[in-house]
């Protein structure tokens, strides 16, 4: 397997698009005001806690060589490398465009009504309102497509990939199979395109660059106001109320947990409503001690299956042929077993 410096070399040009968007486009959290943010944020943490248990420093604090320099924050990089490629060379936007989709959404609601749809300017209030509901239906396709693949084992091998990360920084965010990242994409884009659509049509009537802007500030705050601490070994919890309306970091930190008390909880992105809707809602009451990586339902750490990139790529497509096979044995057993002649 090539190193990282030889993959570099071999990217194709516009494959650099995608690496160099992951630090100029604003809404990206690797964009420098948001790694400023992270650095700041756990600064007056650090301030605010006990420091004299950490000799090591504010700069020792915020960036321990026992999770930033392991195998895992390697494996990290890689996986970060490869999604940028892909991105770059479009092959996962090209699966999300929530612009196709709303564009065929009006056209068929003014099919089904014979009233086509007529462009017209929105409020401010019609405006922030339909960014509002851009942003609730992406993060409720975000939860749902990520409790989905908690919950069948087909398509759990390529988020593995993600929970096998053992130490959590900034960068563990983009360690996802292209698999994921295809499914996450076109689910997240297609049903996004479909309200967008569903909105333009029911009281908009103008889809302004100021929604879709208002609609990516959303992100833009969200990022700014630590959305990287969330993949980091740095506890911040928002309380009983407002973790009942957003995830905080503490929150997706305790989703990574090995803990049995943590599986499958706090699948949200954004919000926590839906986690709290559906049942899923974990809210800590004090800080945790947490361990990360795969683990058995009673807890145990399982081996690690993501060492390498090799096995990162390749092994969730090998678990998932075998999860497909014993599932079509399984089906198969049930439609060969004889019908019960009890009545």
């Amino acid at each position: 397997m090539e190193d990282i410096p030889q993959l570099l070399l071999r990217l194709p040009g516009d494959a650099w698009n995608g690496v160099a968007g992951s630090v100029t486009e604003l809404g990206s959290r690797l964009h420098p005001a948001h790694l400023l943010a992270f650095v700041l944020i756990a600064f007056v943490l650090y301030l605010a806690r006990d420091r004299r248990r950490t000799a090591q420093g504010f700069l020792g604090w915020l960036f321990p060589k026992s999770v930033y320099l392991t195998r895992s924050s390697l494996v990290d990089l890689q996986l970060f490398l490869l999604g940028r490629v892909l991105a770059g060379v479009r092959l996962l936007t090209a699966f999300a465009a929530p612009t196709s989709f709303a564009v065929m959404t009006l056209a068929a609601l003014g099919t089904l009504t014979g009233q086509p749809f007529e462009s017209s300017p929105a409020s401010r209030l019609e405006t922030a309102l339909a960014g509002f509901l851009i942003v609730a239906v992406a993060d409720f396709c975000v939860y749902w497509v990520h409790r989905l693949h908690h919950e069948y084992p087909i398509i759990w091998p390529f988020h593995a990939v993600h929970h096998s990360a053992e130490a959590l920084t900034p960068l563990t965010v983009y360690r996802k199979h292209p698999v994921y990242d295809i499914i996450s994409r076109t689910v997240r884009g297609a049903l996004t395109g479909i309200a967008q659509g569903l909105i333009l049509f029911a009281f908009i009537g103008e889809l302004s660059a100021l929604t879709i802007g208002g609609a990516n500030a959303v992100y833009v705050i969200f990022n700014a106001l630590g959305a990287n601490l969330r993949h980091s070994h740095i506890w911040l919890d928002y309380g009983p109320f407002l973790g009942r309306v957003f995830i905080s970091p503490a929150q997706h930190q305790i989703h990574h947990s090995r803990a049995p008390e943590h599986h499958n909880r706090n699948y949200g992105e954004v919000l926590a409503i839906w986690d709290w809707m559906f049942g899923t809602l974990y809210l800590p009451q004090r800080q945790e001690a947490l361990n990360f990586g795969l683990s058995a339902p009673s807890g145990a750490p399982l081996e690690q299956p993501h060492g390498t990139f090799r096995e990162a790529f390749i092994g969730p497509f090998v678990e998932s042929a075998r999860a497909f096979r014993a599932a079509t044995r399984g089906a198969d057993a049930v439609a060969s077993t004889p019908e019960d002649p009890t009545p």
